[in-house]
């Protein structure tokens, strides 16, 4: 068997899952969130939304039996895991009002600043939540299967990481976005932050960047350059641009990874063109072979939001040691951003006539 066939993509699904109660009725519960529970057969009960009429919409094409119409209601069901996926100046109180020692997915990010975050872990360990924030590009078919090579030690020590994306967001999706005031480092862009962390650990600093498009007044920023720094050894950067309007000849969403013993590029094809999307794609070098394809068995939309679940319902049930999103973990990503934002604020260094 080939070592490409034998690349864990996919994570394991809890033995005997719990059902699912839903608050929140948005474009990422409709194309990501509830696609991806039925791929994994998982059941959802119950739906709440403040916009009643959405909520009853949700519910109706995916046949969930229960469309709460108080939050009270909704989290009153017992025995449930409680997706969370609102907008992140709202995630505090919802997550006050949940019984004790609830088991709580949250979506990212994890507030809306750093003293959100600082709140929500503390909530979370007073009030002892099983609680993991979804960021959900660890547990793509693509990032779990290059998770696998980097361990294989197929790609070797880590030298060099890059995002380059440059792509058309559509931002008008996501209405709630114009009251944000964070947008594309916290909420569009932290899953690559993360997602860096998780494969090079925490940088010892950061520089970056984030600024508007005109054509997008009402967004706070749209734009970003960014260097993790990971000292002598790793170069790390990102340049993200998410208001590509030229079409999609040109579009590119490329990750690119080098070792001392091979690389891997990435596409994340469904960035482009969403909700449909393009295929994720996987290939890598390894000494002494070729450039090889993998056949990946998903895309990141839905299919890392399976992984999200599984993972917090695995732990929740004592099959799995680690809870790989857990507040303790995603409060390290929200520092970053948090860094990111101080060294936004902070301007560059003057350029003199020495």
């Amino acid at each position: 068997m080939s070592i490409v066939s034998e690349l864990q993509q996919r994570w394991p699904l809890p033995s005997n899952p719990r059902p699912i109660v839903i608050i929140g009725a948005g474009d990422i519960v409709n194309n990501a969130h509830l696609p991806a529970y039925r791929l994994g057969d998982f059941s959802v009960t119950g739906i709440y939304d403040i916009d009643a009429e959405r909520s009853g919409k949700t519910a109706a094409a995916f046949a969930i039996p229960n469309v709460y119409t108080a939050m009270e209601n909704a989290i009153a069901a017992d025995g449930v895991v409680f997706d969370i996926a609102v907008p992140p100046d709202r995630l505090l109180g919802i997550l006050e009002q949940l019984p004790d020692s609830s088991t709580v997915l949250m979506q990212k990010p994890m507030g809306t600043n750093i003293e959100d975050a600082r709140a929500i872990r503390q909530l979370c360990r007073e009030r002892k939540f099983t609680a993991a924030v979804n960021f959900q590009l660890r547990f793509s078919p693509m990032m779990l299967a290059l998770r696998d090579l980097v361990q294989r030690d197929l790609i070797g020590d880590i030298v060099d990481v890059e995002f380059h994306l440059s792509y058309r967001e559509p931002w008008e999706l996501f209405p709630f976005l114009k009251k944000q005031p964070r947008v594309e480092m916290m909420i569009a862009s932290i899953h690559y932050f993360d997602w860096i962390r998780s494969l090079l650990g925490d940088p010892e600093g950061v520089y970056a960047r984030s600024i508007p498009h005109p054509r997008f007044p009402d967004i706070e920023t749209t734009r970003t350059s960014a260097i993790l720094d990971y000292g002598n050894k790793t170069r790390c950067c990102l340049s993200l641009n998410n208001t590509w309007a030229f079409g999609p000849k040109h579009e590119t969403t490329t990750v690119r990874i080098e070792g001392l013993k091979g690389a891997a590029m990435l596409q994340l094809g469904a960035l482009i063109n969403y909700p449909a999307g393009e295929p994720d794609t996987l290939e890598f070098i390894s000494a002494g072979g070729d450039w090889t394809a993998v056949s990946l068995v998903g895309n990141w939309f839905p299919d890392a939001f399976l992984g999200t679940m599984s993972n917090l319902q695995r732990f929740a049930a004592g099959e799995d040691d680690e809870l790989r999103t857990g507040v303790e973990d995603a409060f390290r990503t929200m520092a970053l951003i948090e860094a990111c934002y101080t060294s936004n604020g902070s301007g560059a260094t003057p350029v003199v006539d020495f």
